[in-house]
């Protein structure tokens, strides 16, 4: 069935089925697009990745911590929050090295050995103090040839496994230090009881120090009396010492006169022994005498007795004669007669007493003086020895007495010597007490910044330090759903680029204008409309079909598809008019030019890193505002897409006007 529309460059009219399979096009290519590209990660069960655990597990507080074959468990488990997962193979180097080569995966995933240990660095280093965290890695490897998405998909699975470990980790640690904050803040309390124990012992101390300087005064006044007393001490006794020894060699001279001269009292020709032979000689003598004397004394005793009457008168006559009054010279004679006369018995009597002592001891004087020399001789040695025996006593005595003098030397030094330190020691325990009652104040200021520490560390149960740790470790989450790689302006992007290129294909195959329009009597305008009617009638009926194959894929609500669709109406009949008003100006060029605009607007609204002019371009192309109005209905959106429809109508019938007039050369070469 042939169609009253002019095929561009033919003269062969439109059949009804160019018209279906240009009025198909953009919903075939939006579905096709939108088919590949909405959701994918609910088929990621078609792709296959490969697991390459190298890991060397560490033991830690006895604990065996094997991290890389958790991490290979969690990619092959895949995550509760989706409904697919990548087919998992766990494998080793070769194989997966051929698996790439050959296409059976897609990706590799390599755990290196050194995983666990890195992963774990960090907490160990807060653990122990000491040592250099590391950050663990894994290697994510795709294929030269793999597809575009490939490795966007894989790359974060894996950095979404990875992050997840991680977060795992972190939550471990910081669930570590917020108990450790409760144990500081438990043991800076203690501390802090501790130092105000410490603040009053301090004060204690100090005040006790306050005391000592008056007892060290003290003490050194008494040191130095008692080196000064030392020192006169060592002084005496060196005199001692020194007239001890004089006393030693007198003893000594002493002892060796005696034992001498009792040698000398032992010779035969001593004089004591001559003495001893004359004392016995007169001791005979003596008797003798005694013997005689005993005979006068008896003599003179009976001439006493003899005279006894006669001189008591002669003494009572004397007396008579005092007091007679007779001549005293006559007296006196007679009272010395008298007194002569009994002198004269009492001498008999004395004399024959003596005489028989004598007699009876001179005997024994001359035995005792014989004996005497031998028994003086054994007293000189005895006392001899004694006197060399009291030498030598003087002699240690002399030498115990100079130890005396030195140790009573050193003692004055020492007692100086103390003195001093006593001195030293009043100074030093003033500068005690101030240390002191400095730091009792220092430390009762300790006490108190302690105390406010501990009340100021915050103190968790375990279940709040799992929990704040939980939030600490990912402290910013997002509701964003990742249900497409593309995000939610991927639909709206190949809508609007299919109608794009649905507008595109209406006027590859229909004139921008009638190809009699330099003879046709209609107006310019109405030349323009009636080329113009039937891509809009097309754009149209692309722009409903578009919107029904979106929401088979979408499942919008019936507000947002009734504005999804009338944008798409409005958009596939705008596009028709600047795809016209291209064609007109610019002929076969024209079309090139729109191919251009579709580049671009597909450039410009992947990604937002585009260079600033390419954005600046892609921000005033027609498709800009369809691609705003399919995301959310709006106002501007709309006017926009009347503006760029109106402005084009507007210059197809400029162009169309300008080809209504020619010369007559042209008309002449057209004959």
């Amino acid at each position: 069935m042939n169609l009253s529309i002019e095929r561009a460059r033919s003269r062969k009219p439109i059949t009804l089925l160019t018209i279906i399979g240009v009025l198909l096009l953009p919903a075939i290519i939006g579905g096709i697009l939108v088919a590949a590209l909405q959701n994918p990660t609910e088929r990621l069960d078609s792709m296959t990745a490969a697991i390459v655990n190298l890991d060397e597990p560490v033991t830690i507080d006895d604990q065996y911590t094997p991290l890389g074959r958790q991490l290979a468990s969690g990619l092959v488990e895949g995550s509760d929050d989706m409904d697919s997962n990548l087919t998992w193979v766990i494998s080793n180097e070769e194989d997966a090295a051929d698996g790439l080569a050959d296409g059976s995966y897609q990706a590799v995933v390599t755990i290196p050995a050194e995983f666990s240990a890195a992963a774990t660095s960090a907490g160990q280093t807060i653990a122990n103090g000491s040592g250099t965290p590391e950050q663990a890695t894994i290697q994510v490897t795709t294929p030269d040839d793999g597809l575009v998405a490939d490795d966007l998909i894989t790359s974060q699975i894996a950095s979404v496994a990875a992050s997840s470990m991680g977060t795992m980790l972190s939550e471990a640690t910081m669930e570590n230090v917020l108990v450790g904050f409760t144990t500081i803040g438990d043991q800076i309390g203690e501390a802090a009881s501790g130092a105000s124990e410490l603040a009053d012992g301090a004060r204690s101390a100090a005040d006790g120090a306050a005391e000592l300087p008056e007892g060290a005064a003290q003490l050194a006044d008494g040191a130095a009396q008692l080196g000064s007393g030392a020192a006169e001490l060592a002084s005496g006794l060196g005199t001692i010492a020194s007239g001890t020894r004089d006393a030693a060699s007198g003893a000594t001279e002493l002892g060796n006169g005696l034992i001498a001269g009792a040698a000398g009292l032992e010779a035969p020709n001593s004089d004591l022994n001559q003495l001893a032979g004359a004392a016995s000689t007169g001791a005979g003598y003596a008797k003798t005498a005694a013997d005689e004397t005993i005979a006068l004394a008896q003599s003179l005793g009976a001439n006493a007795v003899a005279l006894g009457g006669n001189g008591q008168d002669v003494v009572g006559l004397a007396t008579e004669c005092y007091t007679s009054g007779a001549d005293t010279a006559f007296c006196d004679r007679l009272a010395s007669t008298a007194g002569g006369i009994g002198a004269n018995a009492q001498a008999a009597a004395s004399a024959a007493e003596a005489a028989g002592y004598a007699n009876g001891y001179a005997g024994n004087v001359a035995t005792g003086v014989s004996a005497l020399p031998s028994a003086l001789a054994s007293q000189l040695r005895t006392a001899g020895t004694g006197a060399t025996s009291l030498a030598d006593g003087l002699n240690q005595l002399a030498a115990g007495t100079d130890q005396s003098a030195t140790g009573a030397s050193a003692l004055g030094d020492g007692a100086t010597q103390l003195s001093d330190g006593a001195t030293a020691l009043a100074d030093g325990a003033g500068e005690l007490a101030t240390g002191l009652d400095t730091l009792a104040t220092g430390t009762g200021d300790l006490a108190g910044g302690l105390r406010t520490a501990s009340e100021q560390l915050p103190s968790f149960s375990d279940d709040e330090s799992t929990s704040l740790a939980s939030v600490i470790s990912d402290p910013v989450t997002s509701n964003a759903e990742a249900s497409t790689i593309f995000g939610p302006t991927a639909i709206p992007l190949l809508a609007a680029v299919a109608l794009w290129f649905g507008g595109l294909a209406s006027f590859l195959v229909m004139r921008a204008h009638t190809a009699r329009t330099l003879t046709s009597r209609r107006s310019s305008a109405s030349l323009t409309l009636r080329a113009f009617w039937p891509a809009a009638a097309i754009g149209a009926g692309q722009g409903v079909l578009v919107a029904l194959i979106v929401q088979i894929v979408a499942s919008y609500d019936a507000a947002a598809w009734w504005a999804f669709a009338g944008t798409a109406v409005l958009a596939g009949v705008a596009f028709a008019a600047v795809n016209q008003a291209l064609v007109a100006v610019f002929g076969g060029i024209g079309r090139w030019i729109s191919a251009l605009v579709g580049v671009v607007a597909v450039a410009t609204g992947l990604i937002s890193t585009v260079p600033g002019w390419l954005a600046s371009i892609g921000a005033a192309l027609p498709t800009a505002p369809a691609f705003t109005g399919l995301i959310a209905a709006n106002g501007a959106a709309v006017a926009g897409l009347v503006v760029w429809a109106v402005l084009s109508l507007i210059v197809t019938t400029v162009v169309v006007a300008m080809r209504r007039t020619t010369s007559a050369k042209a008309v002449l070469a057209s004959a």
